[in-house]
């Protein structure tokens, strides 16, 4: 789902259990309880091997934003460009008041000019919900 004008795109998590040797008898993902060594895992961490990085305060998430703000924005479309432009320090701010709950993760190359994905629970929620700037975005075949 789209949200902060289409700048970032909301994305539930599921966690599921899984076997912690995959490869043994049947392997994959098992029913909770059955296999004592099943270790519980977001699926979207699991599934884009994403590794978490430490919180940043405000004055460092400002800095990464304004960074990859500046990196990234020339490289998109007139449109896309202009969207971002309009939108930016209001998601900036929208993330600002979540700072405190959010994890930060990336992808798993660690790319300089890769962006960090944000999660957090929302209320009353079991499972995460992940934060991704759309336009950053890079679409990859598989």
């Amino acid at each position: 789902m789209e949200i902060q004008n289409g700048l970032l795109r909301e994305v539930e998590g599921k966690t599921l259990v899984q076997s912690a040797n995959p490869s043994a008898e049947g392997g994959g993902e098992e029913e909770e309880g059955v296999d004592d060594r099943a270790v519980r895992v977001v699926d979207i961490v699991d599934t884009f091997r994403l590794q978490e990085q430490p919180a940043f305060d405000k004055k460092q998430f400002v800095a990464y934003i304004n960074k990859y703000n500046k990196m990234l924005t020339p490289k998109l479309e007139g449109e896309k460009q202009e969207e971002v432009k309009k939108n930016i320090k209001r998601a900036t701010k929208f993330l600002l008041s979540k700072l405190s709950d959010l994890q930060f993760f990336v992808g798993e190359s660690m790319h300089d000019d890769s962006t960090l994905v944000f999660a957090y629970y929302k209320d009353g929620a079991t499972d995460p919900t992940f934060l991704y700037f759309g336009h950053w975005l890079r679409e990859v075949k598989c």
